[in-house]
């Protein structure tokens, strides 16, 4: 039977996050992590994180049907937050940190939780399934340029341009209470879904990102290995 050898030495990424939320949101999860019960721990945060986003999509889905469960959609949202957030914080806490463990299953769920999320948007009657797919991929090819960078630059930068995951849950909750009440928006004298009009401008947003990180980080890594 085949063994894994040794562990071979593993040097964390310097994190990168800087957004509108950043600071206080530092300051709550410390506060959260300082009283957390001895019993819980990350690997129960992390469970609860994709649970949540797995539930906020079967949310979505029902709200084909059922407006006011996108209020349900908040809540799991809310608990996403809580257990996504503050796994690796609690783990720092308490000096119980799995550097290689961490990075690589909480980007897996983070694959995993945007295909959730974003296949209820598709299904939910609220976003048309071509933007809910354009959102993935976009999504998709932002990440894989910040693991990227991560490998080949040691800088695994978590925001852009002042938003993160944080600024963008807070965003999709505000959504979600405005479509109870408005889902449709005139623009130009057409009419169109709110969550449509937003999809579109995430990913132009995240496209744009991609293109500017992409051109800066390639220059740097030109420029150091060429003077060698």
């Amino acid at each position: 039977m085949a063994t894994l050898g040794p562990a071979r030495p593993f040097q964390p990424a310097k994190r990168v996050m800087q957004s509108f939320l950043a600071e206080p949101e530092r300051r709550t999860l410390r506060w959260l992590a300082a009283h957390m019960p001895k019993w819980v721990n990350s690997d129960h945060l992390t469970v609860l994180g994709v649970l949540s986003m797995f539930l906020a999509g079967l949310a979505y889905w029902a709200a084909s049907r059922t407006p006011w469960v996108l209020v349900a959609v908040c809540i799991c949202l809310a608990l996403n937050w809580f257990g996504d957030s503050l796994d690796g914080t609690l783990a720092r806490f308490r000096d119980q940190q799995r550097p290689r463990y961490g990075f690589y299953v909480d980007h897996v769920i983070d694959a995993l939780g945007a295909l959730f999320l974003l296949g209820g948007l598709a299904l939910s009657g609220y976003m048309h399934p071509w933007i809910a797919l354009g959102l993935l991929l976009a999504y998709n090819l932002l990440a894989m340029e910040s693991y990227l960078a991560t490998y080949t630059i040691g800088e695994f930068r978590l925001t852009h341009f002042m938003f993160g995951p944080t600024e963008l849950r807070v965003l999709l909750v505000i959504g979600n209470l405005y479509v109870l009440y408005k889902p449709m928006v005139h623009i130009a004298g057409s009419v169109f879904r709110l969550f449509d009009v937003g999809g579109a401008i995430g990913i132009a947003g995240m496209m744009l990102i991609f293109v500017l990180t992409a051109w800066r980080n390639t220059a740097k890594l030109y420029r150091q290995e060429t003077r060698r």
